[in-house]
């Protein structure tokens, strides 16, 4: 049965129990990303440098998804810190400069790993050719 959605997993982000990007239909929906590269946590203590792997990490799974970043329509970040939103920010609005997607961010106690200052979603929109 052919439901329309297709999961995908960039070589090396499978994680058991979660599909890295979703796409169903027009829409794409990455899964909250972490500043992991290789297993481990990059950036320790830089919220810029873990806001780089984050989008590093959205725009493999995107492009898995044959979508880029330019077809993002909305981002949710999650901090555990304040201090950290303007590492972010800086990241976000520079990818983001001349189309920037809605956007929310909160801060929440804490994360899987305490060495981990933010996690994002997205959402793009990335409409299908036309079949006829």
């Amino acid at each position: 049965m052919n439901t329309g959605i297709v999961r995908s997993n960039p070589p090396g982000m499978a994680f058991p129990g979660m599909s890295q990007a979703i796409r169903c239909g027009d829409w794409v929906t990455v899964s909250g990303q972490v500043a992991l590269r290789d297993g481990q946590v990059v950036g320790i203590g830089d919220a810029a440098e873990q806001a780089r792997q984050c989008f590093a990490n959205i725009e493999a799974a995107l492009m898995a998804a044959d979508v880029t970043l330019g077809d993002v329509v909305n981002l949710r970040c999650y901090l555990v810190e304040r201090a950290a939103y303007g590492g972010y920010a800086a990241v976000k609005n520079a990818l983001f400069a001349d189309n920037p997607p809605c956007s929310t961010a909160v801060i929440i106690s804490g994360l899987l790993l305490p060495d981990l200052l933010m996690e994002v979603e997205a959402t793009a929109y990335a409409p299908l050719p036309q079949q006829g």
